[in-house]
């Protein structure tokens, strides 16, 4: 398997090290080299790519905000001088984040974790519309980490985290994402938004008393907006 590969950075020589680096990587087939964002955004609407290698302070448009642009993201791997854009990019679900000079042992790493995600969840070939993946990755102190969706309690939001809570375990993942984000990762009709800081899993719902759902050993506030809906699915079950 190999990941078709576009190099970015308004720097000559860092463009050229980054080829240099692809180029040593068996399963790394470079594509092109652009010197900014715009230059990028000609070659995706021409092809597309499996990964992205992109520098972050770049003339006329920041790679974090190019990469917001994209309506059909590659897997992108940060490579920048910069640390002070590390807590942005997990926001936005990089691969890895790489700092200049980036050594080739480094680079070869965060390339396996490409690979690895591109052979586990299909980046470049997504499921058909009527397959619902079972699982999905979240970012967890500088890992990607598996999910099983039937495995789901209920999810907590935190301002800009959100914990996720399973079967078997009494410490929840904590990640760095929205509630509505996590949202987006779950099949309808199994989970549901139960209060403005909570999602459960209504399949593991074991009794309902007094505006409060129990999972297990948990008790989840049931808000007043979303007490109609959950009650709905509780007669039609009934």
């Amino acid at each position: 398997m190999k990941l078709s590969c576009l190099a970015i950075d308004d720097e000559s020589l860092a463009r050229k090290m980054l080829e240099d680096n692809i180029r040593q990587v068996p399963f790394l087939e470079l594509v092109g080299t652009c010197k900014n964002a715009f230059e990028a955004m000609e070659v995706l609407q021409r092809q597309s790519v499996d990964l992205m290698f992109l520098d972050i302070q770049m003339p006329g448009m920041l790679g974090t905000k190019f990469l917001e642009t994209l309506p059909n993201k590659p897997m992108v791997i940060f490579v920048t001088a910069y640390s002070n854009y590390a807590v942005e990019s997990y926001d936005l679900d990089v691969v890895d984040y790489l700092m200049k000079p980036v050594p080739l042992e480094r680079f070869v790493k965060a390339a396996y974790k490409a690979l690895e995600i591109k052979q586990k969840v299909g980046f470049a070939s997504p499921a058909p519309h009527d397959e619902t993946p079972d699982f999905f990755f979240v970012n967890v102190e500088y890992s990607l980490v598996k999910i099983k969706v039937p495995d789901i309690t209920h999810i907590e939001g935190m301002k800009d985290y959100v914990k996720i809570y399973l079967v078997g375990t009494n410490k929840p993942v904590l990640t760095k994402s929205t509630l509505k984000g996590i949202e987006e990762k779950l099949p309808g009709g199994d989970f549901m938004r139960v209060h403005k800081s909570f999602i459960a899993n209504l399949s593991r719902i074991e009794s309902i008393r007094n505006r409060e759902l129990r999972i297990g050993q948990w008790e989840i506030p049931v808000g007043e907006a979303n007490l109609e809906e959950l009650m709905r699915f509780v007669q039609k079950r009934h």
